[in-house]
């Protein structure tokens, strides 16, 4: 049976992510920084492990993924679907994003966002780590257990923000434009190792 490790297990995509591969026939190791939701999925699924970890801590995912090699076996996928929203950044950034559209459905935009000058360094911080950091430290920590076994599947969760780049969200599109070349550059070292390594893009 395939182990499976999902970040950002606990909810939403995450989730719905744990429930297909359970569904697909893996055995599932739900990571989440609330182990309480991840919990929830692995007992909505019946059977696997709900691991307590924050992606952007290295120390924390080199420890996770031990604990899923040690308690259900040897990795074969990663989904690197962790993320955070900023809900600060959201709470400033999406009512102006609403009078903007009015503004244009009335024929010109007069306000400005100031997404990009309001923007904190501890917020642009901590979205960078949980997204881009995070990509990082569990693709190498599960790319050195999978090496040796010539065998892995590594996905990793981008976004169409990260493609064309998503007004009044300048951090979040820098994070997800980040993992699409980071995907492209680990692919190609990868792949002669025998694990491949993919994005989506929702």
């Amino acid at each position: 049976m395939t182990v499976a490790v999902v970040t950002g297990g606990g909810a939403g995509i995450g989730a719905a992510i744990c429930q297909r591969l359970a569904a697909d026939g893996a055995l599932v190791a739900a990571l989440d920084v609330r182990l309480d939701a991840a919990r929830e999925t692995i007992a909505a699924i019946g059977a696997g492990l709900a691991v307590d970890a924050d992606v952007g801590d290295s120390a924390a995912v080199d420890e996770a993924l031990a604990r899923v090699e040690r308690e259900l076996g040897p990795v074969g996928i990663l989904v690197n679907n962790a993320g955070a929203v900023g809900a600060a950044h959201l709470g400033r950034v999406l009512p102006l994003l609403e009078t903007q559209r009015q503004e244009a459905l009335a024929g010109g935009v007069q306000t400005p966002l100031d997404a990009l000058v309001r923007l904190g360094d501890d917020e642009w911080r901590r979205l960078l780590a949980v997204h881009l950091d995070g990509t990082f430290f569990c693709t190498r920590a599960a790319a050195r257990l999978m090496a040796p076994r010539r065998a892995g599947v590594i996905v990793n969760m981008a976004s169409v923000c990260g493609i064309e780049g998503c007004t009044g969200h300048p951090h979040y599109s820098a994070a997800k434009a980040g993992i699409l070349g980071f995907t492209r550059a680990v692919a190609k070292e990868l792949i002669v190792q025998g694990i491949r390594v993919n994005a989506v893009a929702p």
